[in-house]
């Protein structure tokens, strides 16, 4: 008997007592356990601000009406000017300056030339620190940031699901879903960490917060 036919046979004694016409919709499956680990009432925006930095990344909290200046803030300190953005980023959420934004389509070698990309998020995960990425509007397929050595991604407040089964319960599994804890990064047999290998080696996260007030002069 080879594997396949192994596999197969066992797959068909497990389910010798099924009713032929029962699907797995007719199953109920139970949701019992335990959904998040976000204490009640804990600050979901800091604690998914605290495990992103954990990561390495700088994280920036700020208003809508300060996101331009917060985008520009941290394109500044990284000292990148040349970036893609994905169809459907705002163009009203670009600060007017020197960089110079770069429109799909663009192939790998243009992506390479790069300094980055400015995108924007579908869901955002507090306990895990957890970017996800679904390829929607202002987020572009997953070259796009996974070539460039530069990230900038912006959250906003309301996507930010306590736990991962929140988050999953917000996305379309359908979707072809990037999960984005902090810049690459990999260890070697000594675990020595290095950044950059399978992705960007730097990632900026800028919330975006109805309820953030930045200081005004």
């Amino acid at each position: 008997m080879s594997s396949r036919e192994a596999i197969l046979s066992r797959i068909r004694a497990a389910l010798a007592d099924v009713p032929r016409g029962e699907t797995p919709e007719d199953v109920p499956v139970p949701r019992n356990y335990r959904r998040s680990h976000v204490e009640p009432g804990g600050d979901t925006l800091a604690l998914f601000a605290e495990r992103v930095a954990d990561y390495r990344a700088t994280v920036t909290r700020t208003d809508p009406a300060g996101l331009p200046a917060a985008i520009a803030a941290a394109l500044t300190a990284r000292g990148v000017t040349r970036l893609a953005v994905p169809e459907g980023f705002p163009a009203d959420l670009l600060p007017p300056g020197g960089w110079q934004w770069h429109r799909e389509p663009l192939d790998v070698p243009a992506l390479d030339a790069l300094d980055g990309a400015l995108t924007l998020a579908a869901a955002g995960i507090a306990v895990t620190g957890t970017i996800v990425l679904d390829a929607g509007p202002g987020q572009g397929r997953r070259a796009l940031t996974l070539v460039p050595d530069y990230h900038l991604c912006v959250v906003r407040a309301e996507q930010i699901a306590d736990d991962i089964p929140d988050a999953l319960a917000r996305l379309d599994p359908t979707r072809p879903l990037t999960f984005i804890s902090g810049p690459s990064a990999t260890s070697d047999i000594e675990l020595n960490r290095v950044e950059g290998v399978h992705g960007p080696r730097t990632l900026d996260v800028v919330i975006v917060d109805l309820a953030h007030s930045e200081p005004r002069s």
